[in-house]
């Protein structure tokens, strides 16, 4: 059995703080979509990038709403220079009019819904994790070897990360992932996260998660292990047995 905890110092920063956590499984991370349905993936990204607009005011990318809330939980935590939320990345395309493209189903979906509704999301090879997943502070040093790098590159002391037994998954919480657990196409169990800081949009968080896991169940295949609405008062969840 594989739990997902969030350790008490992480909420000693961030009270506030849901993440909607998705575990699946017979994920088809492979899949070649009849025409049909590509172009259905295709027509919901598409409008996700029109939809993301609405969360763009200005020109400056930092000066947006989404885009400052999430600089500002940043500055909470020491940081590798930098570094920012993901979400802010798949912003930042849309507002230089280089909309985010299609790259595969669930890649395609992910983005779908982390622009839709302007929340980052990230997903990990579950059968990769060593022990139970945790977020958390970081001591500072631990194994972590970013995708794309060709040398590690260790968390800083205080930095808020996802770790288990063999190191850290995903650096600066949802900057950077890891080759460790890094999802390929051959990947069928997975740990998908979502976050949101900001109270008011819990509900919004909640139609998110349950728009993509329909989602990746109508396409893909994935079959639900659980979801769930992780926060203060409900700190851990079985994410495999």
């Amino acid at each position: 059995m594989k739990k997902f905890i969030v350790d008490d110092a992480f909420w000693d920063i961030f009270p506030e703080a849901s993440i909607a956590v998705l575990a699946v499984k017979n994920v088809q991370e492979s899949i070649q979509l009849d025409e049909t349905k590509a172009a259905e993936i295709k027509k919901l990204l598409d409008s996700a990038n029109e939809e993301a607009k609405k969360y763009l005011t200005s020109e400056v990318i930092s000066e947006n709403a989404v885009v400052q809330t999430w600089r500002q939980a940043y500055s909470k935590f020491p940081t590798k220079k930098g570094a920012r939320c993901s979400v802010e990345a798949l912003l930042k395309r849309v507002l230089h009019g280089t909309p985010v493209g299609s790259i595969a189903p669930t890649v395609d979906i992910t983005n779908a819904i982390s622009l839709k509704h302007a929340f980052p999301i990230g997903a990990e090879n579950m059968d990769a994790f060593e022990g139970d997943l945790h977020l958390g502070v970081m001591k500072g040093g631990e194994d972590f070897w970013p995708i794309g790098s060709d040398k590690p590159e260790p968390p800083l002391a205080g930095e808020i990360a996802y770790y288990d037994e063999a190191g850290v998954i995903c650096r600066c919480w949802n900057w950077r992932d890891g080759k460790r657990t890094e999802v390929t196409d051959d990947t069928t169990t997975e740990f998908i996260a979502m976050e949101c800081i900001e109270p008011n949009r819990v509900a919004e968080l909640q139609e998110a998660v349950d728009e993509l896991s329909q989602l990746l169940s109508q396409y893909v295949g994935a079959e639900v292990i659980d979801k769930q609405i992780i926060n203060k008062d409900n700190k851990e969840m079985v994410i495999f047995k």
